[in-house]
């Protein structure tokens, strides 16, 4: 069973039996509430997380309106986002989710959820998500937002977030995946120019993302990202921290820094994998086990 629901603050997608132990489940900046869609290997019937087990709730992520020069009309926290899902709770009558399961940003927000939320949680997965943004990321996101913000200015701010999303994606993915993936040498050649199979792939992603985001919406889930911070000595709630091999935004260390100073039973597991931070999205097998055993499990050791 499925149901959509549009509220005034966010719009969310329950999944599975009703009355069944519930599991949030959020992903990157573009992901959905539509959790058995953007993550089909992981969520659904007889999947890691089952629906025919669990119900479970995806969220469209708020953001920060629209003002008329097309920039996002306020900030928008990941606590701010904890807040919103905690309303939802409230209105569908679940004082306690069974599982917060989030990756990238949505592991940012259960972060924050888990720090704000103490009592109404029970478990928590965060992959790929650190307690406050490594300053290299901010670096590279904050150049993203100068493009698109070029492009409000000069009136060409879909080819702004085409280019800003295929900068993005240079970060998801892990520079041995592009080595093994792309032939370095050009496939055209101009007079005065060249192009390069890579730019292909990112031109693609590039214009997808386009075709279906705002500016104002880029703008205000990417700088909230950089906004994001929580005291892990709050956080009371047993957690596993997955860590993706290679993963350049989140960087392994700065995860077991943050799994040490968690004030409750954590794990942290590294994540196998060539592909980097989007490591979530190509290892369903490996993330998975971890999954199946993280939410099944009431202590974690």
């Amino acid at each position: 069973m499925t149901t959509t629901i549009a509220q005034s603050t966010t719009t969310y997608e329950l999944a599975g039996q009703a009355g069944a132990p519930l599991i949030v489940v959020l992903g990157g900046i573009s992901a959905t509430r539509h959790a058995t869609a953007w993550w089909s290997d992981i969520v659904g019937d007889a999947k890691p997380i089952d629906t025919t087990r669990y119900r479970v709730l995806g969220v469209d992520f708020i953001d920060g309106g629209r003002r008329a020069d097309g920039q996002p009309r306020r900030v928008v926290t990941t606590h701010d986002q904890a807040d919103a899902i905690a309303a939802v709770l409230d209105e569908i009558g679940v004082a306690r989710v069974h599982a917060f399961v989030g990756a990238s940003y949505g592991g940012m927000v259960g972060l924050a959820f888990a720090e704000r939320y103490q009592e109404r949680i029970e478990r928590l997965v965060a992959i790929s998500a650190p307690h406050e943004p490594h300053p290299m990321s901010t670096a590279l996101r904050a150049l993203q937002r100068r493009i698109v913000k070029l492009g409000l200015e000069t009136g060409r701010t879909r080819s702004a977030l085409a280019i800003a999303r295929g900068v993005a994606m240079t970060t998801y993915r892990s520079r041995e995946e592009f080595g093994e993936r792309f032939d370095p040498r050009p496939d055209s050649l101009y007079d005065n120019d060249a192009t390069f199979p890579v730019e292909s792939y990112l031109a693609h992603h590039g214009e997808q993302f386009a075709d279906r985001w705002s500016a104002e919406r880029f703008l205000a889930l990417s700088l909230s990202g950089d906004l994001h911070r929580v005291d892990p000595a709050r956080i009371t709630t047993p957690t596993v921290i997955v860590a993706a091999e290679g993963d350049a935004i989140v960087p392994g260390a700065q995860l077991e820094a943050l799994a040490a100073t968690i004030a409750a039973p954590t794990r942290l597991i590294h994540l196998a994998s060539t592909c980097g931070h989007d490591a979530f999205l190509t290892e369903p097998d490996a993330l998975g086990t971890i999954l199946e055993i993280a939410i099944a499990t009431t202590i974690i050791q």
